[in-house]
């Protein structure tokens, strides 16, 4: 029989770390990011409408959520339920956003701002909160960097359709070590027009070089086959 060592897989290099990231966020009717990177496996520039929500709390960062949520047979003489389905599967994303701007706030109240201008003469800006909101739907970006140079690795999610469902309290306090924070879970919702809730996105030239190691397979270079194309991880650039 194989000693364990035989038979154990581990590769430290394939043990990934967010060390910086961001969250962009576009109105619901902005055009989908299609792609994370291009022929060089460099990055490429979010659709006309993303903005960077700025700055997040380095103590939260950005934290995925998924609850799942089963229906199940339970089977005379069975002593666990013989049948399990899925019945409900939902991503949220939580974040503490440090800049206050027209993302962060209109977000957070869940306003659209989109048509509130400063005053002309002292700059100021105000709107009414609604009473009876409807909810503001966004597009979100996440983006997540690993490595830096010919070893960077990127790693994203995008929600087409995401909603704020909840939201912090906010302190305003004098406290040295404490920032005001827009601090609001976006859950992801189907988008009819996409197809989909979430879609993920890995790519970079040091995740290019790891493809093997990881047990992707690399297709040639070419058209990709449709079923790649309708997969959430993208294994070609």
């Amino acid at each position: 029989m194989p000693a364990y060592e035989d038979l154990a897989q581990r590769q430290s290099e394939l043990i990934r770390k967010a060390l910086a990231g961001s969250v962009f966020a576009a109105p619901a009717h902005a055009p989908l990011p299609e792609r994370l990177t291009g022929p060089d496996a460099e990055l490429v520039p979010l659709p006309q409408g993303y903005r960077d929500l700025g700055w997040i709390s380095k103590d939260d960062g950005a934290t995925w959520s998924r609850e799942t949520e089963l229906s199940e047979i339970t089977s005379w003489g069975a002593w666990e339920p013989t049948r399990r389905d899925i019945k409900s599967d939902v991503t949220s994303l939580q974040i503490a956003a440090q800049e206050t701007n027209i993302r962060t706030i209109g977000m957070w109240t869940n306003t659209d701002l989109s048509g509130v201008r400063p005053d002309p003469t002292t700059g100021e800006v105000s709107f009414a909160q609604a009473t009876r909101p409807t909810t503001q739907y966004w597009r979100v970006f996440a983006l997540a960097v690993d490595g830096a140079g010919e070893d960077s690795i990127y790693l994203a999610r995008f929600l087409p359709r995401a909603m704020v469902s909840e939201v912090d309290d906010q302190p305003w306090s004098s406290d040295d070590d404490e920032a005001l924070v827009w601090n609001m879970t976006l859950t992801a919702t189907h988008d009819s027009g996409a197809g989909y809730s979430i879609r993920h996105f890995f790519g970079g030239p040091g995740w290019r070089k790891l493809l093997d190691k990881m047990g992707f397979e690399s297709e040639p270079a070419g058209p990709r086959r449709e079923s790649r194309m309708a997969a959430t991880v993208t294994t070609t650039f």
